[in-house]
């Protein structure tokens, strides 16, 4: 107790000690990122042969070692080496290791310290901008969800279920409890609306052109928005993830020559206009308001 009172009542302790454990959270993250993504396949594939009736194929995926979030330890995907607990201190051992693994001496790139230090900024700075209070706490779990989704679409363009559908009920519960963004009628109509508008706009490009703009993760995830800010935040969110996306979009194609045929990823884009959206969005209306009228 005398613990929490402190960083309470000390602004510089509660935001060091926020950004300390966001690095460690980030350690976590970069283990999220690469082991959801495989874990769904895994069952993915266990799905097929059980209803494909193969009890050959099913018994031999069962059988696999365990692999989850905790198991097995984190090794060199290059010679397997073990990594030692001093070796996963999150950005010191990248920096004391030069950026290499400790036995095969293989790169290690710089995408892990790289999320570690994300996620501890962010939350340092979440903790600071909004200080003590509900609203941090919760902002600095939603954040960190982001970071693994915004990853994993990128990676993998998908969007799991696991975080998108938990990520809609932990903002209705929310606006139902403690109100720290937005109304419970706000949010229930936010989520409806931020599921609905990009549903509608799925259909409607696919009847039109026959091809898929966006994957229904992108519905789950803009719903997760409208729940946790209202659906007065969802005009402002969609409308800043198109813009930015369609001028990555066009950087991409203009400069790295990508393939127009090639999809990019939504979630990302979605996910960095709710993140400017929380820090910044009042102060964007207010001058989109004060400048059309």
């Amino acid at each position: 107790m005398a613990l929490i009172e402190y960083l309470a009542s000390n602004s510089v302790a509660f935001i060091a000690t926020v950004f300390i454990l966001g690095l460690l959270v980030g350690s976590f993250l970069n283990v999220v990122i690469y082991r959801l993504p495989v874990m769904m396949q895994h069952a993915f594939k266990l799905e097929i042969a059980f209803f494909n009736d193969d009890e050959k194929q099913y018994n031999a995926l069962e059988n696999e070692p365990k692999f989850n979030l905790a198991k097995p330890d984190s090794k060199c995907p290059n010679c397997q080496h073990k990594i030692k607990a001093w070796e996963n201190i999150p950005v010191i051992s990248w920096l004391i290791l030069r950026a290499k693994c400790s036995n095969c001496k293989k790169p290690i790139s710089a995408r892990y310290p790289t999320i570690e230090l994300v996620s501890g900024i962010l939350s340092a700075t979440t903790a600071w901008y909004f200080g003590w209070g509900i609203e941090a706490f919760t902002l600095i779990g939603f954040f960190w969800l982001l970071i693994v989704l915004t990853m994993i679409d990128f990676d993998h363009k998908l969007l799991p279920d696991s975080i998108t559908l938990p990520l809609i009920w932990v903002g209705l519960l929310l606006a139902l409890i403690w109100q720290p963004f937005t109304s419970l009628e706000s949010s229930v109509i936010g989520a409806i609306a931020g599921y609905m508008s990009l549903w509608l706009l799925y259909w409607s490009f696919k009847l039109l052109t026959g091809k898929e703009g966006m994957g229904f993760g992108d519905f789950k995830l803009f719903s997760a928005f409208g729940a946790w800010f209202g659906w007065q935040a969802l005009p402002l969110i969609i409308l800043l993830s198109s813009l930015v996306g369609a001028v990555v979009g066009i950087l991409m194609i203009a400069i790295l020559g990508r393939d127009k045929q090639v999809p990019i990823p939504f979630g990302p884009y979605l996910c960095g206009a709710a993140l400017v959206y929380v820090f910044w969005g009042e102060r964007i209306m207010n001058w989109y308001l004060g400048a059309a009228f």
